[in-house]
């Protein structure tokens, strides 16, 4: 059975862009608030089944306000533009981390498909 991952750091850069999370793994990952904010786990950005989730534009600017432990399984992050319900748990970090150029370049697509923009 394989150990599920488990975060030794979380440490916010201080401009509170980059959230870096390391794992007892010896994984490593600096998110950027806006690939967090984008990616969200919330309802409002997954939806509430398979293929609804939304494209969240215009968050380049954003920051993350605060990080606010959630039992001992996730972490709930709070953005400046107000967003905060989405509970970050360390698995869904992990793989945001694992799979971020997968992902990124997916919502990329996404936005010039929508003619949305960054921001």
């Amino acid at each position: 059975m394989n150990a599920r991952p488990w975060p030794v750091e979380l440490r916010l850069n201080p401009t509170k862009t980059t959230l870096t999370v390391a794992f007892d793994s010896g994984a490593r990952f600096a998110l950027a608030a806006e690939y967090l904010r984008v990616e969200s786990p919330s309802a409002d950005v997954q939806g509430h089944g398979s293929g609804e989730k939304q494209i969240v534009p215009g968050k380049r600017q954003v920051k993350i306000e605060a990080l606010e432990p959630v039992g001992n399984y996730a972490v709930r992050i709070r953005f400046d533009d107000g967003h905060d319900t989405g509970l970050f748990t360390w698995d869904y970090l992990h793989e945001l981390g694992s799979h971020h150029e997968t992902k990124w370049q997916t919502y990329l697509s996404a936005l010039r498909r929508k003619h949305e923009t960054r921001g």
